[in-house]
C-alpha cells in the first residue's frame, strides 16, 4: 500500500466516524477537517460552511457553493468561495483537468446568481445560500479579485491550469486545487506550496538585479535584491497571502491594517519609497540565477516566503488600485535567504523573529519551537490518563505542535508497533495549536475571537501566552496541561452532539460550540466557585450534570446567533463580535439543581494547584539529587579543581561542589543539587568539559566569615 492509499485510508476511517458520531453527511465532515488546512496553508483565512446544491435552477443547469471565506473586505478585496468534489469511496478515486469545469463552474454560475437581489430575497434569511448572497451583494463594489477553491478527496492527475471556465465579465477569476495528493503532503511535512514558482523573466517582465550575500560554500545562500515595487505588486496579485508565512501573517493581521503611512508614501513620494522603508526579509526553497549585462540576477523562485514585510507588500499591492502611476517609480530592498526544506523549521522561525523585533510580542511565539509547545509536547508524550469507564486501556492525547508530526512518528513503526501506538494515541484525542487555542479561548470567554477563524484565534492566543510566559512560565506546569484536556474533552463532546439537537438546522456548528462552551464556564465561575476540570480529566468524560448545562448553553448560542440584531443579516459576521457574546454573555440560564455538582470551591482548586507545585518541586529535587549522585564524587573533584584554578566559583558554589566531591561521606540536599547542577552548567559555557585540562590544585579553605556567607538554607 502505498503513502497516499494508506492516507486516504485513515482520511476516509476518520471522516466516516465524525459523520455517524455527529449525525452528519460525509462531505460536512469532509470539508470541517479540511478547511482549517487551508487556513493554515495560508489559501484563505477562514473557511465558513456554506452548503447550497438546488437541481435546475438556473436553466436546468446546477448551482452549487460549499463554502466561502469570509468577508472580502477583510482579505484586500478577494472574495473566496469553495466547493467540495467528495467521492465516498474506499479506494483512491482520480480526476482531470477536463473535469474541472464540471466540478466548478456550478460555483461560477451561483456566484452571478448570488450577485441579485432577486435571488438573495426568494431566500429564507436563515439559509446559508441567503448569508452567501448577501454578503456579496454588500461587498461586490469592493471585490477585486474571486478565488474559487476546489477542495477534494481524489487525486487531481492535471498538470496545468489551462482550463477554460465561465466567465463573470468584471472580476478576474482565480482558481485552485487542493486534491488528496496535496492534502497528504500537508499533513505529513506541513507543506503544500510546491507549485508556487515565480518566474521574473518569463512572467513579470524581467529577472531581479541580485548581489550574492553569502561565501561559497556557506550553510546558508544569502541575497539582497532590488524590486521593482509593480513586480512586487504583480506577484502578490497572483498568489496573495500565499507568500506571507502563514503564522507571521496572522501576527500582523491581529495588530494592524495595511499601513497608511506607507500607502501615502507611494502616491505623494513613490521615489522616496526605498530610502523610507525597511524593506522585506524572506525565504525561498530554492533559486535560479542568470547573468546579464548588469551582473547577477535572479531569475526564478521556489516557494517564496515573506517572512517580515506584510504590511508593505500589501501597501505596494494596494497601489494596484490607488497609486498605478506611481508604482513604476517605488523600489523596496529585499533580503533572500535560501533555506533547505528540512532545515526550515528551525531557521524561518528565528530570520523571522529577528526581523520582526520592532512588533511588540515576537513573531516566534507562533513557532512551533516555541518552549511553550515544546512542553506541552512533552506533557502529551508522557502524562497517562486512567481508562474511560468501559474501557481497558490508559490512554494519552498527543499535541502535535507542528503538521505531521503524528502521522509521520506512527508510519516509522512496524504493524504490532503501530497497535499499541494507536492505543496509546488514539486519533480522536489528537489536537494541533489552532485546536487548543480554540480550547483555551473558548473557555476564557472569547467565543468571537474563536469565531474569527483558526489563524486569527491562534494568533490573539499567542499573543497572550507570549506576554504570560515572558513574565512567569511557571503556571504551565503538568497540572495546566490537564485542566487544558478537560476542556479539550468538553469542546469534542460539544462538537459531537450539537448536530444531533432537534433545533439544530444545520450551519454555525463552530460558533454554536465555542459559545455554548464560554457561556457554561462563564456561568460556572465565580468569586467563590469554579467548575472542577480535574474531574473531567480524571474520568476523561463529560459528566451527565454537565452535559445538560452544555447543551442548555448550546440551544441559547444557537438562538442568539441565528437572530442577529436588526441590519445584521451575515450570522457568521455577526458571531465574530464582541456584541453577539455580549448578548449571550447577559442572559439567565435555567440549569439543573445537580449542575452545583460539577462546580468546585475556588480554594480548593487552588489547594489542587499548590498540591501539583510541591509535587513538581519534590519530584525535581529528587532528580537533581539523582543526577548529582550518578555523576560521583570524582566528577565533582574535577569540576570544582576547574573553577578553582579559573577563579569562576562563588564561595557558596566552592562549598556545595565539596561536599558534591566528598560523596558518599556527605550528601548534597535536593537544592544544594540543584545548585551544583547549575553551577556546572555555568562552567559547561566557558569551557569545562571541552577536553581542556585543568590542575589539581584545591579552593583555598573557606573564612569562616565567607563560610557563613555560603551556608546553604535548606
Amino acid at each position: 500500500m502505498s503513502e497516499l492509499e494508506e492516507y486516504h485510508q485513515n482520511l476516509m476511517a476518520d471522516i466516516r466516524r465524525e459523520a455517524d458520531t455527529s449525525g452528519i453527511f460525509p462531505v460536512e465532515a469532509f470539508f470541517d477537517r479540511m478547511a482549517e488546512r487551508l487556513s493554515e496553508a495560508g489559501e484563505i483565512d477562514v473557511a465558513h460552511p456554506s452548503f447550497y446544491c438546488p437541481a435546475g435552477l438556473d436553466g436546468g443547469q446546477r448551482l452549487r457553493i460549499d463554502g466561502y471565506a469570509g468577508d472580502p473586505r477583510d482579505s484586500e478585496g478577494v472574495l473566496g468561495l469553495i466547493v467540495c468534489d467528495f467521492a465516498d469511496s474506499d479506494k483512491v478515486q482520480t480526476f482531470g483537468k477536463q473535469d474541472v469545469p464540471r466540478i466548478l463552474n456550478p460555483l461560477i454560475r451561483f456566484l452571478k446568481k448570488a450577485r441579485t437581489e432577486e435571488f438573495r430575497d426568494s431566500l429564507n434569511e436563515a439559509n446559508p445560500a441567503f448569508q452567501v448572497s448577501d454578503l456579496i451583494i454588500t461587498t461586490w463594489s469592493q471585490v477585486t479579485k474571486v478565488k474559487l477553491i476546489l477542495v477534494s478527496n481524489r487525486q487531481y492527475i492535471g498538470r496545468d491550469d489551462t482550463v477554460k471556465l465561465a466567465d463573470i465579465g468584471d472580476v478576474p477569476i482565480t482558481w485552485s486545487v487542493w486534491d488528496l495528493a496535496r492534502f497528504e503532503r500537508f499533513d505529513r511535512s506541513g507543506q503544500a506550496r510546491e507549485d508556487v514558482v515565480i518566474h521574473f523573466a518569463r512572467d513579470f517582465g524581467a529577472p531581479l538585479p541580485a548581489l550574492k550575500a553569502s561565501q561559497n560554500g556557506a550553510a546558508l545562500e544569502s541575497y539582497l535584491l532590488i524590486v521593482p515595487g509593480e513586480q512586487l505588486a504583480a506577484v502578490y496579485d497572483r498568489w496573495g497571502a500565499r507568500l506571507l508565512e502563514a503564522n507571521v501573517r496572522s501576527f500582523l493581521q491581529a495588530r494592524a491594517k495595511t499601513n497608511k503611512g506607507i500607502q501615502k508614501t507611494i502616491k505623494d513620494e513613490p521615489e522616496l519609497f526605498f530610502p523610507y522603508n525597511n524593506g522585506l526579509s524572506a525565504t525561498a526553497d530554492a533559486v535560479s540565477c542568470v547573468r546579464t549585462n548588469d551582473g547577477l540576477a535572479i531569475d526564478s523562485i521556489s516557494n517564496l516566503q515573506i517572512v517580515n514585510g506584510a504590511q508593505t507588500t500589501g501597501s505596494i499591492h494596494a497601489g494596484l488600485k490607488s497609486a498605478r502611476d506611481q508604482l513604476p517609480h517605488v523600489f523596496v530592498q529585499m533580503k533572500l535567504t535560501v533555506v533547505p526544506p528540512d532545515r526550515s523549521e528551525d531557521i524561518v522561525p528565528k530570520i523571522s523573529e529577528y526581523a520582526n523585533t520592532q512588533n511588540k510580542v515576537n513573531a516566534a511565539d507562533f513557532f512551533s519551537n516555541h518552549p511553550f509547545h515544546i512542553r506541552m509536547e512533552q506533557f502529551s508524550r508522557n502524562v497517562i490518563f486512567t481508562a474511560r469507564e468501559g474501557e481497558r486501556h490508559d490512554t494519552k492525547w498527543f499535541y502535535e505542535r507542528s503538521r505531521g508530526q503524528f502521522i509521520n512518528a506512527r508510519a516509522r513503526l512496524t504493524p504490532a508497533q503501530q497497535k499499541k501506538f494507536d492505543l496509546e494515541f488514539p486519533k480522536s484525542q489528537l489536537f494541533s495549536k489552532t485546536d487548543l487555542a480554540k480550547f483555551e479561548f473558548s473557555a476564557a470567554g472569547q467565543p468571537h475571537i474563536v469565531s474569527r477563524g483558526a489563524q486569527k484565534n491562534f494568533a490573539e492566543f499567542a499573543k497572550d501566552i507570549g506576554e504570560a510566559w515572558s513574565r512567569s512560565d511557571a503556571r504551565y506546569d503538568e497540572l495546566w496541561y490537564k485542566r487544558l484536556i478537560s476542556k479539550a474533552i468538553l469542546f469534542r463532546w460539544l462538537e459531537t452532539e450539537v448536530p444531533k439537537q432537534p433545533w439544530y438546522e444545520g450551519g454555525y456548528r463552530a460558533n454554536i460550540v465555542t459559545y455554548a462552551m464560554a457561556k457554561v464556564f462563564h456561568d460556572a465561575n465565580g468569586e467563590k466557585q469554579v467548575l472542577d476540570l480535574d474531574a473531567i480529566w480524571r474520568r476523561q468524560s463529560v459528566p451527565d450534570p454537565l452535559r445538560r448545562a452544555l447543551l442548555l448553553a448550546a440551544a441559547e448560542a444557537h438562538d442568539v446567533i441565528t437572530h442577529p440584531p436588526a441590519g445584521v443579516r451575515n450570522m457568521s459576521e455577526w458571531a465574530k463580535q464582541q456584541a453577539c457574546w455580549n448578548g449571550i454573555k447577559a442572559r439567565t440560564l435555567n440549569h439543573d439543581d445537580d449542575f452545583e455538582t460539577c462546580l468546585i470551591l475556588l480554594d480548593s482548586a487552588r489547594v489542587a494547584k499548590r498540591d501539583e507545585k510541591a509535587k513538581k518541586a519534590m519530584t525535581e529535587g529528587i532528580n537533581a539529587q539523582s543526577e548529582v549522585v550518578t555523576l560521583g564524587a570524582k566528577f565533582w573533584q574535577e569540576v570544582l579543581a576547574w573553577g578553582c584554578e579559573r577563579k569562576r566559583l562563588t564561595p557558596k558554589d566552592q562549598q556545595i561542589l565539596g561536599i558534591c566531591a566528598s560523596m558518599p561521606r556527605r550528601l548534597p540536599t535536593d537544592l544544594q543539587s540543584h545548585h551544583a547542577l547549575d553551577a556546572l552548567s555555568r562552567l559547561r559555557t566557558m569551557g569545562f568539559g571541552d577536553g581542556q585540562g585543568h590542575s589539581d590544585a584545591q579552593c583555598a579553605p573557606l573564612s569562616k566569615a565567607r563560610a557563613a556567607d555560603a551556608q546553604v538554607t535548606e
